[in-house]
């Protein structure tokens, strides 16, 4: 369901089974690309089969991305979220983890090339699973990030916390009531779950936590717009949800503006065309991007090697066994697989990457590729929150078409307790435990810190990058030309 996006802290009690040698002489390897839901999955279910596991990760931690917008509004801390992948595996003595963007995969090689800064990587693979995951879509408008940050990382978040909490510190200071009214309207763009969660809690921190805080302005008159191009809120979860978490969001100041699609974009605002045709613009510094995902390149790739086809989104269409085309041991998990009736959601890449893992044990023992079952998806159902007190929830009855659809206080409950229950690592939930019940009972929030560098970073990389100038802690680049000279050029 969209809310049990995690992974469980226990590992397969399978027996270790007998690996057969490969050419080289060494056992069986398994290749992993991702660290997110499937790609830690699929690494625990590994834990204890007589292989060798090679995690490849982009970043060093394992993140629990539903709670993404919680680190953005300083409900909980980044850290809370985002355990350290080398020691959440630490004790799978059959598994490495190596950091680095993956750049190329080769299917004919059986290799998975790697970079870090400078240092390319080439692992071999005997089995391969990509859980590469999705990035934010901006539907052809990739200016618009530089405005509008999604939220996929905790990079995004630290920036969006910056953002908003910059935004009402900008307007304190200002004397011009035009320009404080655009630095206190913020736009959410994108009425999925994310959206709706993000706008409740912009709204909740400035009617709630920060009222009173300042002497010149007051962040209770703030504006929270959330807009979508779609005709509902939260449109998977059909009429009834869909009306409940729009008046409860419309209860606690958001204004909700439907079938209305952005079509242009600056630092002071957005320009909106409505579904009559007419185009009107919104002056707002601070806006989200959550309207839309696109799946990892990688899934090219692995199109242009194995013929393979791809979704509009870039999904890659597997086979009934989640594998591509003439690739038996290749499996696509997770937001990268295009498969009928699983959505892009954390419970696909877990079952996914379960589905994975034992057809590789499988074939250790002798089973015929050809004998797979086809992967069957078990929906759970989907959960989102709206407010403190208020969330949606939509579970399906197995064996029937019909669903338990409820909301409220008792969804709320349930909200809380999946993804408390889901979070890796005790500590992580205890903690979470307490921001939670203090942040609910006196609407304080404990991370409300921000800095410069978490809303300008994003922008100074791309300029470095752009001059050819190295990261701090990496070395020189001798293809690219030093920025002194490129200056003087």
């Amino acid at each position: 369901m969209n809310d049990d996006k995690a992974v469980d802290d226990n590992t397969t009690d399978d027996k270790p089974t007998e690996a057969p040698i490969t050419g080289d002489g060494t056992r069986h390897r398994v290749v992993i690309i991702g660290s997110g839901f499937g790609g830690l999955t699929a690494a625990r279910q590994l834990a204890k089969a007589d292989v060798d596991v090679t995690v490849i990760a982009r970043t060093t931690h394992h993140l629990f991305q539903p709670l993404l917008y919680q680190v953005a509004t300083g409900l909980i801390s980044e850290g809370q979220i985002a355990p350290a992948l080398r020691v959440v595996l630490r004790k799978q003595g059959n598994t490495t983890v190596v950091l680095g963007e993956v750049e190329t995969i080769d299917l004919e090689r059986r290799s998975v090339t790697s970079r870090l800064l400078e240092r390319v990587t080439e692992t071999s693979f005997d089995s391969l699973i990509v859980a590469a995951g999705a990035d934010q879509s901006y539907f052809g408008n990739d200016q618009f990030a530089e405005y509008a940050p999604g939220l996929k990382t905790i990079d995004d978040a630290l920036e969006l916390r910056g953002r908003i909490l910059g935004a009402f510190e900008q307007a304190e200071l200002s004397d011009d009531p035009d320009e404080r009214a655009r630095l206190l309207t913020f736009v959410v763009v994108g009425a999925g779950a994310t959206g709706v969660e993000m706008a409740g809690q912009i709204a909740e921190m400035a009617t709630k936590t920060l009222r009173g805080s300042f002497r010149n302005i007051d962040p209770t008159e703030s504006r929270v717009i959330l807009l979508d191009a779609a005709p509902a809120v939260l449109p998977p979860y059909g009429g009834k949800l869909s009306r409940r978490a729009a008046k409860r969001l419309a209860k606690n100041g958001v204004e909700i503006q439907l079938g209305a699609m952005v079509v242009d974009m600056d630092y002071h605002g957005l320009v909106v065309k409505d579904q009559d045709g007419t185009t009107r613009r919104i002056e707002s510094q601070c806006k989200v991007w959550s309207a839309g995902v696109s799946a990892s390149p990688l899934g090219r790739q692995l199109a242009e090697q194995s013929g393979v086809e791809l979704d509009r989104a870039g999904r890659v269409k597997v086979g009934a066994d989640l594998t591509v085309t003439g690739q038996p041991n290749v499996f696509v998990v997770g937001d990268l697989m295009a498969v009928e009736g699983v959505p892009g959601m954390a419970q696909g890449a877990i079952q996914g990457a379960k589905y994975a893992t034992a057809a590789i044990r499988a074939g250790l023992r002798g089973a015929d590729p050809a004998s797979r079952k086809p992967f069957s998806y078990w929906d759970k159902g989907s959960m989102a929150t709206i407010a403190r007190f208020s969330a949606v929830a939509k579970i399906p009855i197995p064996g029937t078409s019909r669903s338990i659809e409820f909301s409220g206080f008792v969804a709320w409950l349930g909200w809380l307790f999946l993804h408390l229950l889901y979070l890796v690592g005790f500590r992580n939930r205890f903690t979470t435990l307490v921001d939670w019940f203090f942040a609910f009972t006196s609407r304080s929030r404990t991370q409300l810190a921000i800095t410069e560098q978490q809303v300008f970073a994003r922008n100074a990389i791309g300029v470095l990058d752009s001059l050819g100038r190295p990261r701090e802690g990496s070395q020189p680049d001798e293809r690219a030309p030093r920025v002194e000279e490129r200056q003087s050029a």
